[in-house]
């Protein structure tokens, strides 16, 4: 089974036992998977339901309900501060891959890029893909980009966020390490069913210190990722590493 290709589909296009396959989808099985008629490959609707389907004609046919264990037993939301460039393409990819449930881009003081709506679309496209590749029950939910006091105010006053552990990666200062944390929590390896983690990495030259305190005042812990300066596209990989490691093994 795990062989198979997967992609995603809209939970609209199954009807009555069938996937209506759009004419990219269509292209991409049989021009980029290879896929012929009666072959099989695995649809996901990006909200946790997958099927074995098979490839008949211009559709295909659902042959069975799936049940994907591959999420992670935390749900964590990622705030970004936006790199320069296209370095966010690799942010979201890597960050889908490493199970992470939500995506807040964030303008901080320092964001270069204030990136237009088709960046958006570009971002949820990306982790689609990732999803299918990585194998992923979920396709994570990427939230229009805001100013970071902004991103604070709605975990603030959001009930889902309610509860949540929160913090906060700081590149210099003696603040403790993120593992260290999680460790004293206690909370990653029992029944976490429930347990939600937000976690907010800064740009290139780091976070403000009026946004450090801003973080603070709105109860996150500032962390370490390490001695070691990164960049703005790796500290995200790292953070969910060290979160996906103290929970899964």
């Amino acid at each position: 089974m795990s062989q198979l290709q997967r992609i995603a589909i809209a939970p609209s296009q199954l009807q009555q036992g069938q996937i209506l396959l759009t004419k990219e989808q269509q292209h991409y099985l049989a021009r980029v998977l290879r896929l012929r008629e009666g072959d099989r490959f695995i649809a996901m609707d990006g909200k946790g339901k997958s099927w074995l389907a098979q490839l008949v004609g211009e559709e295909a046919q659902v042959l069975e309900p799936l049940l994907v264990e591959t999420e992670l037993p935390i749900s964590i939301t990622l705030m970004v501060a936006l790199p320069k460039g296209n370095g966010f393409d690799e942010v979201v990819r890597c960050s889908t891959e490493l199970g992470v449930a939500c995506i807040a881009p964030i303008l901080s003081d320092r964001t270069l890029l204030h990136p237009s709506p088709q960046k958006l679309e570009r971002w949820r496209r990306i982790a689609a893909e990732a999803a299918e590749q990585s194998e992923r029950s979920f396709v994570p939910i990427i939230l229009e980009p805001v100013a970071f006091n902004t991103g604070l105010s709605l975990v603030i006053g959001h009930s889902s966020f309610a509860n949540s552990q929160q913090y906060i990666c700081v590149a210099r200062g003696e603040f403790p390490h993120l593992k260290d944390c999680l460790q004293h929590k206690g909370q990653m390896t029992n029944d976490i069913g429930q347990e939600k983690i937000v976690i907010a990495t800064g740009p290139e030259g780091g976070w403000t210190t009026q946004e450090i305190e801003n973080a603070i005042a709105s109860g996150f812990q500032p962390v370490s990722l390490g001695r070691r300066i990164l960049r703005a596209v790796t500290a995200p990989v790292v953070a969910l590493s060290l979160i996906t490691a103290a929970c899964e093994v």
